[in-house]
């Protein structure tokens, strides 16, 4: 008699969308200069991971003053993301600026995780919502991205 079991995933990173594969840049955000905070994203989507460089301007300063860099400061993560049909959800930590872990410093650390409305996409354009603020994240693609799956 067979007992049924979990079967043992492939050691492999997944596949992800074929859409969202490349490198993807919000280069311009709607009335930034009336906004008192926003944050720029570049995104780069290989198989089913992402890495995100965010840029942050604010005009009031929340951090400590060596932190708060006169207003404009970056920020990283890495992860695994997941589309689940018209959300697009992203998973992950944040990190240094090479994506390593990052423990202690300024700005967030720990757990990140955001999830996106997708209001249209096509082959060079993608046009999100996030779901936490509603504040829209147009993305211009700047280079595609063939999908080669790592080992983990």
């Amino acid at each position: 008699m067979a007992f049924p079991a979990c079967e043992r995933r492939p050691n492999v990173q997944g596949n992800g969308e074929a859409f969202l594969q490349g490198v993807w840049s919000q280069d311009s955000i709607a009335n930034a200069a009336k906004l008192m905070n926003y944050t720029q994203h570049q995104v780069k989507i290989t198989c089913d991971s992402f890495y995100v460089d965010l840029t942050t301007h604010s005009k009031v300063n929340y951090y400590e003053d060596p932190c708060y860099n006169n207003g404009v400061w970056k920020e990283y993560a890495k992860g695994v993301y997941q589309v689940r049909k018209d959300s697009l959800f992203l998973e992950g930590t944040y990190t240094k600026a090479n994506y390593k872990q990052k423990v202690s410093g300024c700005y967030t650390i720990g757990i990140y995780r955001k999830s996106f409305l997708i209001k249209s996409k096509d082959s060079t354009h993608l046009s999100l919502q996030s779901l936490s603020d509603q504040r829209d994240v147009n993305l211009v693609l700047k280079q595609k991205i063939k999908c080669v799956p790592q080992e983990l």
